[in-house]
Protein backbone atom coordinates (compact mmCIF):
# COMPACT_ATOMS: atom_id res chain seq x y z
CA UNK A 1 0.00 0.00 0.00
CA UNK A 2 1.36 3.84 -0.53
CA UNK A 3 -0.24 5.15 2.58
CA UNK A 4 2.63 6.93 3.25
CA UNK A 5 2.30 8.76 -0.77
CA UNK A 6 0.16 11.54 -1.77
CA UNK A 7 0.14 11.38 -5.28
CA UNK A 8 0.96 14.95 -6.98
CA UNK A 9 -1.93 17.03 -8.62
CA UNK A 10 -3.51 15.53 -11.69
CA UNK A 11 -3.05 17.33 -14.80
CA UNK A 12 -6.20 16.00 -16.12
CA UNK A 13 -6.08 12.67 -18.14
CA UNK A 14 -8.44 11.58 -20.91
CA UNK A 15 -9.26 8.35 -21.42
CA UNK A 16 -7.88 6.72 -24.84
CA UNK A 17 -8.58 3.39 -27.00
CA UNK A 18 -5.17 1.58 -28.38
CA UNK A 19 -5.66 -0.21 -31.64
CA UNK A 20 -3.25 -3.46 -31.04
CA UNK A 21 -3.63 -6.50 -33.42
CA UNK A 22 -7.21 -6.18 -34.31
CA UNK A 23 -7.97 -5.58 -30.64
CA UNK A 24 -8.00 -2.60 -28.34
CA UNK A 25 -6.77 -1.64 -25.15
CA UNK A 26 -7.42 1.53 -22.42
CA UNK A 27 -5.45 3.63 -21.91
CA UNK A 28 -5.11 7.54 -19.90
CA UNK A 29 -2.90 9.84 -21.52
CA UNK A 30 -2.26 13.37 -19.46
CA UNK A 31 -0.45 15.77 -21.08
CA UNK A 32 0.33 19.04 -19.71
CA UNK A 33 0.86 22.48 -20.99
CA UNK A 34 4.20 22.86 -23.52
CA UNK A 35 4.93 19.21 -23.08
CA UNK A 36 8.46 18.19 -23.67
CA UNK A 37 8.28 14.50 -24.28
CA UNK A 38 6.10 11.87 -23.32
CA UNK A 39 6.26 8.47 -21.34
CA UNK A 40 4.78 5.16 -21.75
CA UNK A 41 4.10 3.17 -18.49
CA UNK A 42 4.54 -0.53 -18.80
CA UNK A 43 3.64 -1.95 -15.41
CA UNK A 44 4.37 -5.09 -13.45
CA UNK A 45 2.79 -8.47 -13.80
CA UNK A 46 -0.57 -8.83 -12.61
CA UNK A 47 -1.36 -4.92 -12.37
CA UNK A 48 -3.21 -2.61 -14.70
CA UNK A 49 -3.29 1.27 -15.95
CA UNK A 50 -4.64 2.22 -12.49
CA UNK A 51 -1.32 1.01 -10.42
CA UNK A 52 -0.67 3.28 -7.87
CA UNK A 53 2.96 3.60 -8.15
CA UNK A 54 3.03 4.05 -11.65
CA UNK A 55 0.29 6.38 -11.52
CA UNK A 56 2.54 8.31 -8.68
CA UNK A 57 5.58 8.46 -10.91
CA UNK A 58 3.45 9.80 -13.81
CA UNK A 59 2.19 12.69 -11.67
CA UNK A 60 5.26 13.95 -10.92
CA UNK A 61 6.69 13.51 -14.59
CA UNK A 62 3.86 15.61 -15.30
CA UNK A 63 4.44 18.38 -12.75
CA UNK A 64 8.49 18.88 -14.94
CA UNK A 65 5.98 19.42 -18.55
CA UNK A 66 6.10 15.53 -19.55
CA UNK A 67 3.25 14.10 -21.03
CA UNK A 68 2.33 10.37 -19.79
CA UNK A 69 0.39 7.47 -21.11
CA UNK A 70 -0.77 4.78 -18.76
CA UNK A 71 -2.05 1.62 -20.66
CA UNK A 72 -3.45 -1.78 -20.15
CA UNK A 73 -0.68 -4.57 -21.61
CA UNK A 74 -4.37 -7.08 -22.01
CA UNK A 75 -7.84 -6.72 -23.50
CA UNK A 76 -10.17 -7.46 -20.96
CA UNK A 77 -11.43 -10.95 -22.08
CA UNK A 78 -7.42 -11.29 -21.66
CA UNK A 79 -6.89 -10.64 -18.52
CA UNK A 80 -10.19 -13.25 -17.02
CA UNK A 81 -7.49 -15.58 -18.69
CA UNK A 82 -4.34 -14.16 -17.41
CA UNK A 83 -5.97 -14.24 -13.76
CA UNK A 84 -6.43 -18.13 -14.39
CA UNK A 85 -2.91 -19.02 -15.98
CA UNK A 86 -0.59 -16.16 -15.34
CA UNK A 87 0.56 -16.97 -18.59
CA UNK A 88 0.11 -13.65 -20.43
CA UNK A 89 1.83 -11.54 -17.89
CA UNK A 90 5.46 -13.33 -18.97
CA UNK A 91 4.74 -13.32 -22.37
CA UNK A 92 7.55 -10.71 -23.13
CA UNK A 93 7.08 -10.67 -26.94
CA UNK A 94 3.09 -10.17 -26.60
CA UNK A 95 3.49 -7.37 -24.42
CA UNK A 96 6.16 -5.67 -26.22
CA UNK A 97 4.15 -5.51 -29.33
CA UNK A 98 1.24 -3.65 -26.91
CA UNK A 99 4.11 -0.76 -26.23
CA UNK A 100 5.50 -0.63 -29.61
CA UNK A 101 1.17 -0.56 -31.18
CA UNK A 102 1.21 2.20 -28.25
CA UNK A 103 4.39 3.91 -29.40
CA UNK A 104 3.33 4.49 -33.05
CA UNK A 105 -0.05 5.19 -31.55
CA UNK A 106 1.12 8.45 -29.75
CA UNK A 107 2.65 9.16 -33.19
CA UNK A 108 -0.58 9.80 -34.76
CA UNK A 109 -2.22 12.07 -32.12
CA UNK A 110 -1.73 16.15 -32.61
CA UNK A 111 -0.80 16.59 -28.80
CA UNK A 112 1.95 13.59 -28.81
CA UNK A 113 3.35 13.26 -32.81
CA UNK A 114 6.27 15.38 -32.36
CA UNK A 115 7.04 14.52 -28.89
CA UNK A 116 10.19 12.05 -28.08
CA UNK A 117 9.39 9.32 -26.66
CA UNK A 118 10.26 7.52 -23.12
CA UNK A 119 9.48 4.29 -22.07
CA UNK A 120 8.97 3.12 -17.87
CA UNK A 121 8.76 -0.04 -17.40
CA UNK A 122 8.02 -1.90 -13.56
CA UNK A 123 8.95 -5.82 -12.96
CA UNK A 124 8.04 -7.52 -16.21
CA UNK A 125 6.81 -4.46 -17.79
CA UNK A 126 10.76 -3.42 -17.64
CA UNK A 127 11.31 -6.22 -20.04
CA UNK A 128 8.73 -5.29 -22.50
CA UNK A 129 9.69 -1.82 -22.53
CA UNK A 130 13.68 -2.99 -23.12
CA UNK A 131 12.29 -5.00 -26.48
CA UNK A 132 10.19 -2.20 -27.39
CA UNK A 133 12.88 0.54 -27.59
CA UNK A 134 14.95 -2.07 -29.17
CA UNK A 135 12.28 -1.94 -32.32
CA UNK A 136 11.58 1.58 -32.15
CA UNK A 137 15.08 3.32 -32.08
CA UNK A 138 14.54 6.60 -33.79
CA UNK A 139 11.25 7.10 -31.55
CA UNK A 140 12.28 6.25 -27.69
CA UNK A 141 14.62 8.66 -26.67
CA UNK A 142 14.70 7.01 -22.54
CA UNK A 143 14.13 4.38 -20.64
CA UNK A 144 13.79 3.54 -16.99
CA UNK A 145 13.20 0.60 -15.32
CA UNK A 146 11.63 -0.02 -11.85
CA UNK A 147 12.59 -3.29 -10.06
CA UNK A 148 12.76 -4.79 -13.63
CA UNK A 149 13.50 -8.05 -14.99
CA UNK A 150 15.83 -7.17 -17.73
CA UNK A 151 16.66 -10.85 -17.58
CA UNK A 152 13.79 -11.70 -18.89
CA UNK A 153 14.71 -9.16 -22.49
CA UNK A 154 18.36 -10.30 -23.04
CA UNK A 155 18.83 -11.00 -26.32
CA UNK A 156 17.22 -7.60 -27.63
CA UNK A 157 19.56 -5.66 -24.93
CA UNK A 158 22.47 -5.10 -27.29
CA UNK A 159 19.95 -3.31 -29.28
CA UNK A 160 18.43 -0.59 -27.38
CA UNK A 161 20.59 2.46 -27.79
CA UNK A 162 17.96 4.64 -25.63
CA UNK A 163 19.82 5.32 -22.79
CA UNK A 164 18.38 3.19 -19.62
CA UNK A 165 18.21 3.65 -16.20
CA UNK A 166 18.02 0.60 -13.85
CA UNK A 167 16.48 1.13 -10.53
CA UNK A 168 16.19 -1.56 -7.94
CA UNK A 169 15.79 -1.71 -3.92
CA UNK A 170 18.31 -2.57 -1.78
CA UNK A 171 16.44 -4.84 -0.25
CA UNK A 172 15.44 -6.80 -3.60
CA UNK A 173 18.24 -9.21 -3.39
CA UNK A 174 16.99 -11.35 -6.26
CA UNK A 175 16.28 -8.85 -8.76
CA UNK A 176 19.77 -6.67 -7.81
CA UNK A 177 21.98 -9.53 -9.65
CA UNK A 178 19.76 -9.62 -12.66
CA UNK A 179 20.00 -5.63 -13.05
CA UNK A 180 24.08 -5.93 -12.84
CA UNK A 181 24.42 -8.62 -15.10
CA UNK A 182 22.63 -7.25 -17.85
CA UNK A 183 23.79 -3.34 -17.75
CA UNK A 184 27.01 -4.20 -19.43
CA UNK A 185 24.70 -5.56 -21.96
CA UNK A 186 22.92 -2.65 -23.08
CA UNK A 187 23.89 -0.95 -26.90
CA UNK A 188 23.73 2.59 -25.59
CA UNK A 189 24.50 4.14 -22.17
CA UNK A 190 22.85 2.66 -19.35
CA UNK A 191 23.02 3.33 -14.97
CA UNK A 192 22.22 1.13 -12.28
CA UNK A 193 21.18 2.73 -8.96
CA UNK A 194 19.70 1.25 -5.97
CA UNK A 195 17.90 2.90 -3.31
CA UNK A 196 18.78 1.73 -0.31
CA UNK A 197 16.06 -0.60 2.19
CA UNK A 198 13.72 -0.48 -1.01
CA UNK A 199 11.96 -3.77 -1.67
CA UNK A 200 10.53 -4.84 -4.79
CA UNK A 201 7.49 -2.70 -4.58
CA UNK A 202 9.13 0.26 -3.07
CA UNK A 203 6.76 0.56 0.07
CA UNK A 204 8.87 2.10 2.41
CA UNK A 205 8.60 5.74 3.46
CA UNK A 206 10.56 7.99 0.41
CA UNK A 207 11.29 4.92 -1.77
CA UNK A 208 9.20 5.77 -3.98
CA UNK A 209 9.62 8.90 -3.92
CA UNK A 210 13.41 8.55 -5.02
CA UNK A 211 12.47 6.40 -8.11
CA UNK A 212 10.06 9.46 -8.94
CA UNK A 213 13.18 11.86 -8.98
CA UNK A 214 15.69 9.67 -10.55
CA UNK A 215 13.19 9.20 -13.37
CA UNK A 216 12.19 12.48 -13.33
CA UNK A 217 16.04 13.72 -13.78
CA UNK A 218 16.52 10.64 -16.20
CA UNK A 219 14.33 11.92 -18.80
CA UNK A 220 14.53 15.14 -18.26
CA UNK A 221 17.71 15.16 -19.34
CA UNK A 222 17.66 12.34 -22.00
CA UNK A 223 14.22 13.45 -23.93
CA UNK A 224 15.59 17.42 -24.29
CA UNK A 225 18.51 16.72 -25.47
Amino acid sequence: MLSSVKEAPQVEEREVAIPVDHRVVAGALGVPDEPLGVVVFAHGSGSSRFSPRNRFVAGELRRDRLATLLMDLLTPEEEQVDLVTARLRFDIGLLADRLVAAIDWLATQPETARLPVGCFGASTGAAAALVAAARRPDRVRAVVSRGGRPDLAASDLPAVRAPTLLVVGGADLPVIPLNERALPLLGGEGRLEVVPGAGHLFEEPGALEQVAELARAWFREHLTR
